[in-house]
Protein backbone atom coordinates (compact mmCIF):
# COMPACT_ATOMS: atom_id res chain seq x y z
CA UNK A 1 0.00 0.00 0.00
CA UNK A 2 2.82 2.38 0.90
CA UNK A 3 4.53 1.61 -2.42
CA UNK A 4 1.36 2.43 -4.39
CA UNK A 5 0.83 5.66 -2.45
CA UNK A 6 4.43 6.77 -2.98
CA UNK A 7 4.41 6.01 -6.69
CA UNK A 8 1.10 7.85 -7.13
CA UNK A 9 2.29 10.97 -5.28
CA UNK A 10 5.66 11.01 -7.05
CA UNK A 11 4.08 10.71 -10.51
CA UNK A 12 1.52 13.47 -9.81
CA UNK A 13 4.13 15.78 -8.24
CA UNK A 14 6.64 15.21 -11.07
CA UNK A 15 4.07 15.87 -13.79
CA UNK A 16 2.97 19.09 -12.08
CA UNK A 17 6.58 20.28 -11.68
CA UNK A 18 7.36 19.49 -15.31
CA UNK A 19 4.22 21.07 -16.78
CA UNK A 20 4.30 24.25 -14.72
CA UNK A 21 8.10 24.32 -15.01
CA UNK A 22 7.92 24.31 -18.81
CA UNK A 23 5.41 27.17 -18.74
CA UNK A 24 7.62 29.12 -16.33
CA UNK A 25 10.75 28.54 -18.43
CA UNK A 26 9.03 29.83 -21.58
CA UNK A 27 9.41 33.34 -20.14
CA UNK A 28 13.21 32.89 -20.02
CA UNK A 29 14.07 29.71 -21.91
CA UNK A 30 17.47 28.06 -21.50
CA UNK A 31 18.32 30.25 -18.47
CA UNK A 32 20.92 28.27 -16.47
CA UNK A 33 19.49 29.47 -13.15
CA UNK A 34 16.45 27.28 -13.75
CA UNK A 35 18.41 24.05 -13.30
CA UNK A 36 19.10 24.53 -9.58
CA UNK A 37 15.53 25.72 -8.99
CA UNK A 38 13.91 22.63 -10.46
CA UNK A 39 16.65 20.31 -9.24
CA UNK A 40 15.84 21.37 -5.68
CA UNK A 41 12.12 20.86 -6.34
CA UNK A 42 12.79 17.25 -7.31
CA UNK A 43 15.15 16.94 -4.34
CA UNK A 44 12.24 17.92 -2.10
CA UNK A 45 10.82 14.44 -2.77
CA UNK A 46 13.45 12.82 -0.52
CA UNK A 47 11.26 12.84 2.65
CA UNK A 48 8.45 11.16 0.68
CA UNK A 49 10.84 8.27 0.06
CA UNK A 50 11.68 8.12 3.77
CA UNK A 51 15.19 9.45 3.17
CA UNK A 52 16.95 12.06 5.27
CA UNK A 53 19.39 14.02 3.10
CA UNK A 54 22.29 15.80 4.80
CA UNK A 55 24.23 18.33 2.73
CA UNK A 56 27.78 19.50 3.44
CA UNK A 57 29.57 22.27 1.56
CA UNK A 58 32.88 24.06 2.10
CA UNK A 59 32.68 27.54 3.54
CA UNK A 60 32.16 30.08 0.76
CA UNK A 61 30.87 27.51 -1.74
CA UNK A 62 28.10 29.92 -2.76
CA UNK A 63 30.75 32.30 -4.09
CA UNK A 64 32.57 29.87 -6.36
CA UNK A 65 32.95 31.10 -9.93
CA UNK A 66 32.85 29.03 -13.10
CA UNK A 67 33.67 25.40 -12.42
CA UNK A 68 32.98 21.84 -13.43
CA UNK A 69 31.22 19.82 -10.77
CA UNK A 70 31.71 16.07 -10.93
CA UNK A 71 29.62 13.57 -8.96
CA UNK A 72 29.20 9.83 -8.57
CA UNK A 73 26.25 8.56 -10.60
CA UNK A 74 24.42 5.70 -8.86
CA UNK A 75 20.80 5.24 -9.94
CA UNK A 76 17.53 7.09 -10.56
CA UNK A 77 17.43 8.17 -6.92
CA UNK A 78 20.14 10.72 -7.78
CA UNK A 79 17.15 12.91 -8.68
CA UNK A 80 16.10 13.13 -5.03
CA UNK A 81 19.58 13.10 -3.47
CA UNK A 82 22.29 14.77 -5.56
CA UNK A 83 19.79 17.24 -7.05
CA UNK A 84 19.63 18.96 -3.65
CA UNK A 85 23.17 20.31 -3.89
CA UNK A 86 23.11 21.71 -7.45
CA UNK A 87 24.46 25.27 -7.29
CA UNK A 88 22.82 28.27 -9.01
CA UNK A 89 23.82 28.79 -12.66
CA UNK A 90 24.98 25.19 -12.95
CA UNK A 91 23.71 23.11 -15.87
CA UNK A 92 24.14 19.40 -16.36
CA UNK A 93 25.50 17.52 -19.34
CA UNK A 94 23.20 14.60 -20.12
CA UNK A 95 22.58 12.06 -22.82
CA UNK A 96 20.38 13.07 -25.74
CA UNK A 97 17.83 10.31 -25.04
CA UNK A 98 16.65 12.23 -21.94
CA UNK A 99 14.77 14.52 -24.31
CA UNK A 100 12.29 11.72 -25.06
CA UNK A 101 11.16 11.20 -21.46
CA UNK A 102 7.54 12.44 -21.31
CA UNK A 103 7.17 15.83 -19.59
CA UNK A 104 10.67 15.69 -18.04
CA UNK A 105 12.59 15.76 -21.33
CA UNK A 106 11.17 19.12 -22.42
CA UNK A 107 11.79 20.65 -18.98
CA UNK A 108 15.36 19.30 -19.03
CA UNK A 109 16.04 21.11 -22.30
CA UNK A 110 14.17 24.34 -21.45
CA UNK A 111 16.09 24.78 -18.20
CA UNK A 112 19.32 25.07 -20.18
CA UNK A 113 20.96 21.68 -19.77
CA UNK A 114 23.33 20.44 -22.47
CA UNK A 115 22.46 17.27 -24.39
CA UNK A 116 25.13 15.08 -25.95
CA UNK A 117 25.12 12.09 -28.29
CA UNK A 118 27.31 9.60 -26.43
CA UNK A 119 27.24 7.17 -29.35
CA UNK A 120 28.92 9.70 -31.62
CA UNK A 121 32.50 10.37 -30.51
CA UNK A 122 32.96 13.28 -32.93
CA UNK A 123 29.91 15.08 -31.54
CA UNK A 124 31.01 14.31 -27.99
CA UNK A 125 34.31 16.11 -28.67
CA UNK A 126 32.34 19.02 -30.16
CA UNK A 127 30.40 19.20 -26.90
CA UNK A 128 33.63 19.79 -24.98
CA UNK A 129 34.23 22.78 -27.24
CA UNK A 130 30.73 24.07 -26.50
CA UNK A 131 31.38 23.78 -22.77
CA UNK A 132 34.58 25.80 -23.07
CA UNK A 133 32.85 28.47 -25.17
CA UNK A 134 30.04 28.78 -22.60
CA UNK A 135 32.60 29.39 -19.87
CA UNK A 136 34.09 32.23 -21.89
CA UNK A 137 30.72 33.87 -22.58
CA UNK A 138 29.01 33.92 -19.18
CA UNK A 139 29.02 32.95 -15.53
CA UNK A 140 28.05 29.33 -15.69
CA UNK A 141 29.16 25.99 -14.31
CA UNK A 142 28.66 22.45 -15.57
CA UNK A 143 27.70 19.30 -13.70
CA UNK A 144 29.04 16.05 -15.15
CA UNK A 145 29.06 12.40 -14.19
CA UNK A 146 32.58 11.26 -15.16
CA UNK A 147 31.66 7.59 -14.80
CA UNK A 148 29.51 8.04 -17.91
CA UNK A 149 26.74 5.75 -16.67
CA UNK A 150 24.94 4.72 -13.50
CA UNK A 151 27.02 2.47 -11.28
CA UNK A 152 24.01 0.48 -9.97
CA UNK A 153 25.89 -0.95 -7.02
CA UNK A 154 29.18 -1.56 -8.81
CA UNK A 155 31.03 1.05 -6.77
CA UNK A 156 32.78 4.09 -8.21
CA UNK A 157 33.40 3.18 -11.85
CA UNK A 158 36.47 4.28 -13.87
CA UNK A 159 36.29 7.91 -14.99
CA UNK A 160 36.07 9.08 -18.58
CA UNK A 161 38.22 12.14 -19.31
CA UNK A 162 35.77 14.51 -21.05
CA UNK A 163 35.04 16.63 -17.98
CA UNK A 164 38.74 16.96 -17.23
CA UNK A 165 39.69 17.94 -20.78
CA UNK A 166 37.02 20.66 -20.62
CA UNK A 167 38.26 21.94 -17.26
CA UNK A 168 41.87 22.14 -18.44
CA UNK A 169 40.91 23.81 -21.73
CA UNK A 170 38.74 26.40 -19.95
CA UNK A 171 41.10 26.86 -17.01
CA UNK A 172 38.37 26.28 -14.40
CA UNK A 173 38.56 24.15 -11.25
CA UNK A 174 37.05 20.73 -10.76
CA UNK A 175 34.72 20.47 -7.74
CA UNK A 176 33.99 16.88 -6.68
CA UNK A 177 30.65 16.00 -5.08
CA UNK A 178 30.20 12.67 -3.34
CA UNK A 179 26.88 11.04 -2.45
CA UNK A 180 26.92 8.19 0.05
CA UNK A 181 25.84 4.84 -1.34
CA UNK A 182 22.13 4.49 -2.16
CA UNK A 183 22.22 1.08 -3.87
CA UNK A 184 19.61 -1.22 -2.28
CA UNK A 185 19.00 1.44 0.38
CA UNK A 186 15.54 2.67 -0.59
CA UNK A 187 12.64 0.23 -0.29
CA UNK A 188 9.35 1.74 -1.45
CA UNK A 189 7.32 -0.39 0.98
CA UNK A 190 9.46 0.66 3.97
CA UNK A 191 8.52 3.85 5.82
CA UNK A 192 12.06 4.95 6.82
CA UNK A 193 14.98 4.47 4.46
CA UNK A 194 17.76 6.04 6.44
CA UNK A 195 20.38 8.69 5.84
CA UNK A 196 22.14 9.92 2.70
CA UNK A 197 25.04 12.34 3.04
CA UNK A 198 26.07 14.57 0.14
CA UNK A 199 29.40 16.34 0.49
CA UNK A 200 31.01 18.91 -1.78
CA UNK A 201 34.81 18.74 -1.65
CA UNK A 202 37.14 21.74 -2.02
CA UNK A 203 37.96 22.78 -5.61
CA UNK A 204 40.78 20.97 -7.38
CA UNK A 205 43.07 23.44 -9.16
CA UNK A 206 43.68 22.02 -12.63
CA UNK A 207 46.67 24.33 -13.08
CA UNK A 208 48.58 22.06 -10.72
CA UNK A 209 48.28 19.34 -13.36
CA UNK A 210 49.38 21.39 -16.38
CA UNK A 211 52.61 19.42 -16.58
CA UNK A 212 50.80 16.15 -16.03
CA UNK A 213 48.30 14.30 -18.20
CA UNK A 214 44.55 14.77 -18.07
CA UNK A 215 44.32 11.10 -17.11
CA UNK A 216 46.37 11.82 -13.96
CA UNK A 217 43.97 14.64 -13.09
CA UNK A 218 41.03 12.25 -13.52
CA UNK A 219 42.77 9.60 -11.41
CA UNK A 220 43.52 12.14 -8.67
CA UNK A 221 39.88 13.25 -8.52
CA UNK A 222 38.63 9.66 -8.48
CA UNK A 223 40.95 8.81 -5.58
CA UNK A 224 39.65 11.83 -3.63
CA UNK A 225 36.06 10.81 -4.28
CA UNK A 226 36.63 7.13 -3.46
CA UNK A 227 38.22 8.02 -0.13
CA UNK A 228 35.35 10.36 0.73
CA UNK A 229 32.74 7.79 -0.37
CA UNK A 230 34.29 5.19 1.96
CA UNK A 231 34.28 7.75 4.78
CA UNK A 232 30.65 8.76 4.24
CA UNK A 233 29.42 5.16 3.96
CA UNK A 234 31.15 4.30 7.24
CA UNK A 235 29.59 7.32 8.95
CA UNK A 236 26.11 6.51 7.61
CA UNK A 237 26.39 2.90 8.78
CA UNK A 238 27.53 3.97 12.25
CA UNK A 239 24.81 6.61 12.68
CA UNK A 240 22.05 4.33 11.42
CA UNK A 241 23.18 1.52 13.72
CA UNK A 242 23.17 3.87 16.72
CA UNK A 243 19.85 5.44 15.76
CA UNK A 244 21.45 8.91 15.39
CA UNK A 245 19.77 9.77 12.09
Amino acid sequence: MLLILRVFLVVIYSILVCVFGCIWCLFSPRNPRHVATFGHLFGALAPLFGVKVEIRKPEGAENYGNAIYIANHQNNYDMITAANIVQPSTVTVGKKSLLWIPFFGLLYWLTGNLLIDRDNRARAHTTIGKVVNEFKRKRISFWMFPEGTRSRGRGLLPFKTGAFHAAVAAGVPIIPIVVSTTHNKIKLNRWKNGLVIIEMLPPVDVAAFEKESVRKLATHCRELMQAKLNELDAEVAEREASGKV
